[in-house]
């Protein structure tokens, strides 16, 4: 029980009798190494396992544990709930959950799962996203902060009147260029985002998208971009919920082991800025990374901010 990985599967599997691959998935491991750790825990008594059909569905054994694992449990349970890893494997639990029922409800009614299938050869996985950036007000010019090698940017670009794509790097900027040499109504500009190469008010909106982790000092980068924005214009910032995975220190530059709520709120009111709506954003099963929220901020006018 000196791995971690066994108290976060034991968390899960009291929540939700959950297969191999459902834990894999929510536990973002190989199926491989989560048949190892349950192999582990139904020999030792943990967990319970009880067969449909082909497959194996395990939860926690509670009461028909051993009594040493249920006193061991209880101790550990508190200070489990409180581990970022944990929480985040709650909710990329709920995620797991919801294809289930989507799966349940193909098995049991083709028609809904026939048209999901359909759609997506039709017209792709990424049809309703890239419909719904419509809502955009075509008139805005809006600038992607930190814009790397221009994603955002070319999302938002056919939405918009100008995308202004800032990015200290000039490697990124030439990757964003020649990726985006198509599109004639972005302005690429080098710059930090500390000091950014726009004029007061020049954009009606900015996004910061996996950026701020980078920055020695969020707020100052918070209160930079309020000066760029025009009035009560949103800022929307996209980044890592906190997490324990050090090593992104050292192997990718990250200065912040991702923001929680409280600190965001305290960035804003550093830099005259109100966050009006943060959420975590629904995990991709498959992916690797810590989870993600998205933050939505306003510059304050006389002490008062608009909720939306």
């Amino acid at each position: 029980m000196g791995d971690l990985v066994r108290w976060r599967v034991l968390a899960l599997l009291e929540v939700e009798e959950l297969g191999v691959g459902e834990l894999a998935r929510t536990l973002q491991v190989p199926q491989s190494t989560a048949s190892r750790h349950l192999k582990t825990l139904f020999e030792g008594g943990w967990v319970v396992r009880r067969s449909e059909g082909p497959s194996g569905l395990y939860r926690l054994a509670g009461a028909a544990m051993p009594a040493e694992a249920q006193t061991l449990w209880q101790l550990v349970k508190p200070s489990l709930a409180r581990h970022p890893e944990a929480v985040q494997d709650l909710t990329r639990l709920a995620s797991v959950l919801a294809g289930r029922r989507v799966d349940s409800r193909a098995f049991f009614g083709r028609l809904g799962g026939e048209w999901s299938e359909v759609r997506r050869d039709l017209f792709g996985e990424r049809l309703t996203a890239l419909a719904l950036l419509e809502l955009l007000d075509p008139q805005w010019v809006v600038a992607d902060l930190g814009c790397g090698t221009g994603e955002a940017s070319q999302l938002l670009a056919p939405c918009v009147h100008k995308v202004i794509a800032v990015d200290r790097e000039r490697t990124m900027l030439d990757a964003a260029k020649k990726r985006l040499a198509s599109c004639r109504n972005i302005q690429f500009r080098q710059g930090t985002l500390e000091a950014l190469p726009l004029k007061d008010a020049e954009a009606n909106a900015a996004v910061m998208m996996l950026v701020l982790h980078h920055v020695p000092d969020p707020a100052s980068v918070l209160r930079e971009a309020g000066r760029c924005i025009r009035d009560d214009g949103p800022l929307l910032i996209i980044d890592l919920m906190p997490h324990d995975r050090r090593s992104y220190a050292a192997n990718m530059g990250h200065l912040h082991l991702g923001f929680g709520e409280a600190a965001l709120r305290q960035f804003g009111s550093e830099a005259s800025m109100s966050l009006v709506r943060h959420r975590l954003l629904p995990p991709e099963p498959k992916t690797g990374g810590p989870g993600l929220f998205a933050a939505f901020f306003r510059r304050q006018t006389q002490g008062h901010t608009r909720k939306v």
